[in-house]
């Protein structure tokens, strides 16, 4: 399976920080942000990744080069205009090969099971899996509704009708990781800011299969100052670490 690691964002909560350094390279125990994510990809078997670049993209293209270094081939989309989540897919669609593909955010720190990740994906046969956490703030992040058989429904109160609705829903929040096939972006516009979100609540109301897979470990997203620092300080604690 091959990966696509979205860091073309702006970083702009984090400044004066990434005034200067993209937000994707900031260090966390001495390792930059992206390649947390590189060696957890590795780690699970997978050495070929797009990355989106935009903001510093040459700074963060010439920190990580061709991946040979952590024995992967690195490549790069770079976004003259920032196109969103679903838009910067869709501008690397030629990489997947229409097969499935994991995404990822480069300021996310997480402790996953890649490898269970992907097995839950091809057991379930839905179109997209999306790792999802229980969070008592779900609602703030964007609430993902998901049924009992841990199939999703809804997101953001947009997907399948109130009325096909039965039995109770669980709420949890989007970690930032998923796994999609091509499909869904085939017949989306082309240099077009667009989320990826906006597909799967299209997918869900056309009654198509999407599942969340329950993540408990360790998760953070690095968009604060103060969740920056708190990142650091569970990497000098030792609650988590790199794969090496």
């Amino acid at each position: 399976m091959k990966a696509m690691i979205l860091a073309a964002g702006l970083g702009t909560r984090l400044r004066p920080l990434t005034n200067t350094i993209p937000k994707p390279l900031l260090s966390v125990g001495g390792t930059p942000l992206i390649v947390w994510n590189l060696l957890l990809l590795r780690a699970c078997g997978i050495r070929d990744v797009i990355i989106n670049l935009h903001y510093l993209g040459n700074v963060i293209e010439e920190a990580i080069g061709d991946g040979s270094r952590w024995n992967m081939q690195v490549r790069y989309s770079p976004e003259p205009t920032l196109l969103g989540t679903g838009g910067g897919l869709k501008a690397a669609e030629w990489f997947f090969e229409q097969q499935p593909f994991l995404v990822m955010n480069g300021d996310t720190l997480i402790e996953l099971d890649v490898k269970a990740l992907i097995e839950f994906h091809q057991t379930h046969g839905g179109v997209a899996t999306l790792v999802l956490r229980d969070d008592p703030q779900a609602a703030q992040w964007g609430a993902v509704e998901s049924d009992a058989h841990n199939r999703i429904l809804r997101i953001n109160g947009r997907g399948m009708r109130q009325a096909d609705l039965t039995g109770p829903l669980v709420e949890r929040m989007f970690a930032g990781v998923h796994i999609l096939h091509p499909s869904l972006l085939h017949d989306a516009p082309t240099e077009t800011p667009f989320s990826i979100i906006d597909s799967y609540t299209n997918e869900l109301a056309r009654g198509s299969k999407i599942f969340g897979f329950l993540h408990a470990a360790y998760w953070s997203d690095i968009g604060t100052v103060a969740r920056y620092a708190q990142a650091q300080a569970d990497a000098e604690a030792g609650v988590i670490s790199p794969h090496s």
